[in-house]
């Protein structure tokens, strides 16, 4: 596999994978910023990469072009980077994978991430993600979650975590889940709900939710305090915002009714088109009545 490329392999077993990508299972950015927090508090060090040449349409998923501090240009390509921890969970090695949807070869680039992760003692992968949905911020973060393996969908339902039965085009998450079922290795996802018409990013409440059930679907001890202190930051500016403007605060009122109505009769996601529709509808009679642009994000 001439695109992935190692520069060491981790000196220790590591059973656990965490992974996070960004594109369409990165609502808010919240997955991306908590998988970059857990490297930093892990002190997780990279050690290999795929090479984005063979994954990306460019003319889709572009390079960004930058200066550095000398005047010269830059370009920062699509970046798929696996890290690694020797005690990132209550002693036991780690890897974190965090990296972009790609374009192109979904099969070769989970099977490529896979692989390596097998060689490196893998036996457990655990997706963080976020989607839109049609939530207020106002309540509890709401989470759900999946896996192909009995034992975690009890634990996922002991912490409360709902069970999706999302069906529909799927993202990348899907050919990764496939790959671990054909090496029997457990694959489970985590997703936070973010709300829709929120734009400020990154979302640390729902990054924070995240890492919070991550840490107790693992039992392992992950420290959480600048997340938490981000989170209430976080809620802190959007709550302001929406104070400020009278047509979100009466939006985010209509939705908490739909959304508490909905929790007493056992909560259902709402299909994708639901929430695409509903947000449009809101969008277009913030137009018809103001005439500008969103605000309070």
């Amino acid at each position: 596999m001439e695109h992935l490329r190692i520069q060491e392999m981790p000196g220790v077993p590591t059973p656990l994978l965490v992974t996070a990508l960004a594109g369409w299972a990165d609502a808010g950015e919240a997955a991306t910023a908590a998988l970059s927090r857990l490297a930093k508090l892990f002190d997780a060090k990279k050690f290999a990469d795929l090479d984005p040449e063979e994954f990306y349409d460019f003319s889709q998923v572009r390079p960004y072009t930058s200066l550095n501090r000398d005047g010269l240009r830059r370009i920062r390509w699509p970046a798929n980077e696996l890290f690694y921890s020797p005690t990132a969970m209550s002693g036991a090695g780690a890897l974190l994978f965090l990296g972009v949807e790609p374009s192109l070869k979904w099969r070769t680039y989970a099977e490529s991430i896979i692989d390596l992760g097998q060689r490196c003692g893998v036996s457990k992968v655990v997706h963080i993600g976020a989607l839109l949905d049609a939530v207020p911020h106002t309540r509890e973060i709401l989470l759900t979650g999946s896996s192909n393996n009995k034992d975690m969908i009890e634990t996922l339902e002991d912490h409360g975590i709902r069970p999706s039965r999302y069906q529909g085009p799927t993202g990348i998450t899907s050919a990764v889940m496939e790959a671990c079922s054909k090496r029997d290795i457990s694959f489970t996802t985590l997703w936070g709900h973010t709300p829709h018409y929120l734009h400020a990013a990154p979302n640390y409440t729902v990054s924070h939710a995240l890492v919070r059930a991550l840490s107790g679907l693992l039992t392992a001890s992950i420290e959480l305090k600048e997340l938490e202190e981000a989170s209430v930051t976080y809620h802190h500016q959007v709550s302001s915002a929406v104070i400020e403007d009278s047509q979100l605060s009466s939006y985010i009122e209509k939705l908490e009714e739909k959304y508490d109505s909905a929790e007493s009769r056992d909560f259902e996601i709402p299909q994708p088109d639901e929430v695409v529709r509903d947000l449009e509808d809101f969008l277009k009679e913030r137009q018809r009545r103001f005439g500008g642009g969103t605000s309070g994000d």
